[in-house]
């Protein structure tokens, strides 16, 4: 994925092209010529500027069976169902495929969710890189591509049976494992190597879809910064949380209603995670609407946890 033109994602994706096994281009494929083109011995599926196919709501309401059979070829087993042939019977349609998509912008959510980001950017001016030439560098690629083939094919049984320590959960591991696998029976250095690159790349994913997830994410993240920024009191008024959150320029805030964010607009958002303002007595004996910190607990380690520190190596 890249932000604008000119970032190298055609490039990068004509190197996969010449480097995979099998590659099947679908340049404006429909899904029913895709479902058909995979088999139990599935192509791998290179699209080139997916943006276009996901880019705006309307465009992606049109391409919706090309999400969906992107979203099944994420694993094995997750067949498609199709009515085929004169007789209309029911046809089973294998999804699975390994896939690289190449676009400006994040694709839908669910399938970011599925996939090994690369974020690319665009060169700064005087930064210099080797050029790449089809007819040039193609055989190189497609060496290497024999190499790991050779390497790898006796290997295969041994790879489906390993289940390699992850350091992620959950979907980032399913897509992460198979990597790490290869890495594992590379040995060396590349163990670590492929773990450390499944951390960080996890990490920036997580952290870009809190930026730019829901705003009830938003403010239950910011909302521990408001505690944070009063010591974390066991409670905080409703007025003096308000007066954090919309003081602070760098959030959605002070810009969320013509007043800020508004006591009701702050009901709304915290009423999905089931959490409520109530009267409360706080110091000076006073009583006013407020919440307590013990209100947020469950929701900030179920939708915003704080990022585990990296474990440190000593010398």
């Amino acid at each position: 994925m890249g932000p604008a033109k000119r970032c190298g994602k055609s490039r990068l994706l004509d190197v996969i092209t010449e480097s995979v096994h099998d590659p099947l281009i679908t340049v404006n494929a429909s899904a029913a010529a895709v479902f058909r083109s995979i088999t139990d011995a599935p192509p791998t599926l290179l699209v080139d500027e997916a943006d276009t196919l996901f880019g705006s709501v309307k465009v992606a309401e049109k391409n919706e069976e090309m999400r969906g059979l992107l979203n099944a070829g994420h694993q094995r087993n997750r067949p498609t169902l199709r009515v085929s042939g004169p007789n209309h019977e029911v046809a089973k349609f294998p999804t699975f495929a390994m896939a690289a998509l190449a676009g400006i912008g994040d694709l839908p959510d669910t399938i970011m969710d599925r996939s090994i980001v690369i974020r690319m950017r665009r060169r700064r001016p005087g930064e210099k890189v080797a050029e790449f030439r089809t007819f040039r560098d193609t055989p190189a690629l497609h060496a290497l591509r024999d190499r790991f083939v050779a390497w790898l094919a006796p290997l295969h049984a041994d790879a489906m049976e390993l289940t390699p320590t992850m350091p992620v959960e959950d979907r980032a591991a399913d897509t992460w494992q198979p990597l790490v696998s290869v890495a594992d029976l590379a040995g060396g250095q590349w163990p670590d190597l492929a773990r450390t690159a499944c951390r960080v790349t996890a990490k920036h994913e997580a952290e870009q879809d809190q930026d730019s997830s829901s705003l009830g994410i938003r403010l239950l993240a910011d909302i521990r910064r408001a505690f944070a920024t009063e010591g974390n009191p066991p409670a905080l008024r409703t007025g003096r949380l308000l007066d954090i959150l919309n003081q602070d320029d760098e959030t959605p805030w002070p810009e969320h209603t013509a007043n800020g964010l508004t006591p009701r607009g702050l009901q709304i958002l915290l009423k999905e995670y089931g959490i409520s303002s109530a009267t409360r007595r706080f110091h000076g004996n006073v009583q006013a609407k407020g919440f307590t910190r013990l209100q947020f607990a469950d929701s900030w380690a179920r939708y915003c946890p704080e990022p585990t520190p990296e474990p440190t190596t000593g010398a």
